[in-house]
């Protein structure tokens, strides 16, 4: 199984909505995908409640199947963290993590708790062994903007890839009122964001 952990101490970072449209993106190109909700709130889960039947399937785990092996099914896993995640917990999902996304905002309070986890991260022995990878994405970034120049400005400190910045839109929010990811509707509706996606699910594909 191939995993992918979506990772950010704070909350309202992005997490979430990143990770349910990993997820569905995944499930909209026939693959076997499970949708692990480690957040005490559910969020991942209510959006999993309301998907239609003809949408393309997506399985589910919570928090409380941490030991139940899911990890050992077919095709991808996509884990959707709490806010607050370090020290056992986070070493925890950095051993079934092979992949790792950090959604950053452009705001001075997502940056600085963003540092501060991105070093917590690359002193985990996972990612120093190299058994795990992390990529960084932009969330709710209007470009040409002076919040987008000092987002793209922090993120170069970092040696870590910038897979792609998504843009601030209510498609997220509207797809997600029905159970759906961005993948799930008209390609005329989405077509701008399928393109600033595609960087990110060729990076998830990648080995290595």
């Amino acid at each position: 199984m191939r995993s992918v952990l979506v990772a950010n101490p704070k909350g309202g970072a992005g997490k979430t909505t990143l990770a349910t449209n990993v997820a569905g993106a995944l499930a909209s190109r026939g693959e076997h995908v499970t949708l692990w909700d480690l957040d005490r709130q559910r969020s991942a889960l209510a959006w999993l409640g309301i998907r239609g039947a003809d949408a393309p399937p997506i399985a589910r785990l919570d928090g409380e199947d941490a030991d139940s092996g899911g990890g050992r099914a077919k095709g991808w896993l996509v884990l959707d963290s709490p806010a607050g995640l370090h020290g056992k917990n986070l070493a925890h999902a950095l051993k079934i993590a092979q992949k790792i996304v950090v959604p950053v905002q452009p705001s001075l309070f997502d940056m600085a708790a963003t540092s501060d986890f991105i070093q917590a991260l690359v002193a985990e022995k996972s990612v120093k062994r190299h058994r795990s990878t992390i990529g960084i994405i932009g969330m709710r970034v209007d470009p040409r903007t002076k919040a987008a120049a000092t987002l793209e400005a922090f993120l170069q400190q970092f040696d870590l890839p910038v897979l792609s910045y998504l843009r601030d839109t209510q498609v997220y929010a509207n797809a997600a009122f029905n159970g759906q990811s961005i993948f799930d509707l008209p390609e005329y509706l989405t077509a701008r964001d399928r393109v600033q996606w595609a960087p990110i699910l060729d990076w998830l594909r990648a080995d290595g």
